[in-house]
């Protein structure tokens, strides 16, 4: 079994709650827009970190994380890509991709919109763990905790930072 802490949109912004709610946790995940190289540095060190670059990150970021990353994880099949959409309105590079190889998780970033949703069409958990930093119209801060083991989801929490 793993625990992740999932967090997305930091947008530069680090607050050290991150390390304080992701401490259980076993890997963090980013799903896009970290916006800086010392929030990305301070993740990498913290935990075994796996991410994508999203699309206010520079060329320095983009140098070390891919767009979509897409690996197996305690028997999920996993990807990640910023700009992906969610159930019933998926990002038309996304849908090409999970049309022949449906992943298990979807995670995307970008709308800043908290969003945990079975997919029944393609038969897959999406999650968009809203926005940690604090750049854009989002009035609340959310970090994602949950569980993988033997394939399955579980223990899913969302945690509101409260400033």
């Amino acid at each position: 079994m793993k625990r992740i802490g999932l967090l997305s949109d930091t947008h530069g912004y680090w607050d050290d709650r991150y390390l304080k709610y992701f401490e259980e946790c076993d890997e963090i995940w980013h799903a896009g827009d970290i916006g800086s190289m010392d929030v990305l540095d301070r993740l990498m060190k913290f935990r075994t970190f796996r991410g994508v670059y999203g699309n206010i990150d520079g060329q320095d970021i983009r140098k070390i994380l891919p767009e979509i990353n897409r690996f197996e994880l305690e028997g999920a099949d996993v990807m990640i890509k910023h700009i992906g959409g969610y159930p019933g309105k998926y990002d038309m590079q996304v849908k090409k991709i999970i049309s022949s190889a449906t992943p298990d998780l979807l995670i995307c970033g970008h709308s800043h919109i908290l969003k945990v949703k079975y997919d029944k069409d393609y038969e897959l958990l999406h999650i968009n763990p809203g926005a940690a930093g604090k750049y854009g119209f989002h009035t609340v801060r959310t970090l994602v905790r949950f569980n993988i083991d033997c394939g399955k989801f579980s223990d899913l929490e969302v945690i509101e930072l409260q400033d």
